[in-house]
């Protein structure tokens, strides 16, 4: 019994250091290239660099204007994520506490949307609001992933409000609470764990986006970081060392916020799941 646990054991731990290989060899070689002059890498991308040096980095820092592009994304995704978590949670309660046939069709509807795909949605979204003068703009682009991002949002807190028993905001509101004050004291903390799992699955999908930015933001000075990693892309050329110090500044901002939030963030996932 015990010589079949540690063969099962060893199996296991063997699939998981066989996928971290998996994840981490891509990242690996992505930050060996952006060491390398462009001849290096079109000669053999899987060899070591000749010679480390940052001189790719300091030309990816530049062209790509660092500050205002990280600058925009940094406020893109903060500002989205909070306003994609209040409202879906305020709205999720509302269905909950209030199951109207109203509430149910349209609790509804939002899920089915879930499964119309971004592509079918696109060419429309910016003929609309290019029409209304609304494209190139950060704020409409926050605006638009409020609109894509409650949906999921709003389906995984409606579960997690059903587990909240009533009588905890019937006694609030005994002791003199209002709805509000109600919710922001006694339902929004209860819901953290889960609010720190969207805020997660949000983060990464807002940072890392391409493509809505690409159609909404035109003006270089309102740029992401992944809109100015294509900077580096010519006609018939491409700048690959630039562009690979450009990927790993990049991502580094959300590599190092998971770092030092991993602790958090893995208890707010365990929290949600015993929830």
């Amino acid at each position: 019994m015990a010589g079949s646990r540690r063969i099962t054991s060893f199996f296991k731990l063997l699939l998981l250091s066989l996928a971290l290989i998996l994840f981490i060899v891509p990242f690996a070689f992505l930050l060996l290239n952006s060491f390398k002059e462009n001849k290096e890498i079109t000669a053999n991308p899987l060899s070591l660099p000749g010679s480390f040096s940052m001189d790719n980095y300091a030309n990816a820092f530049d062209k790509m204007n660092y500050v205002d592009a990280f600058t925009n994304s940094f406020i893109i995704t903060v500002l989205s994520v909070l306003l994609i978590s209040l409202f879906a949670a305020m709205t999720a309660h509302y269905f909950v506490r209030n199951p109207t046939k109203g509430n149910q069709y349209t609790f509804l509807l939002m899920v089915a949307s879930m499964i119309i795909p971004f592509q079918a949605l696109m060419i429309p979204l910016v003929k609309v609001y290019g029409s209304l003068d609304m494209l190139n703009s950060k704020w409409s682009l926050i605006y638009m992933y409020i609109g894509f991002g409650s949906s999921l949002a709003v389906f995984i807190y409606h579960g997690f409000v059903k587990g909240i028993p009533k009588e905890l905001e019937e006694a609030a509101l005994i002791d003199g609470c209002t709805r509000v004050q109600t919710f922001f004291r006694i339902v929004f903390p209860v819901l953290m764990p889960t609010t720190a799992t969207i805020a997660i699955l949000n983060v990464l999908w807002i940072w890392n986006d391409f493509l809505l930015p690409s159609l909404v933001l035109t003006d270089p000075e309102q740029r992401t970081l992944p809109l100015s990693t294509f900077n580096f892309y010519g006609t018939y050329t491409v700048d690959f060392g630039p562009l690979m110090a450009s990927l790993v500044l990049t991502v580094l901002p959300i590599v190092v916020v998971y770092l030092f939030a991993q602790k958090y963030i893995i208890q707010g996932v365990m929290q949600g799941a015993v929830k």
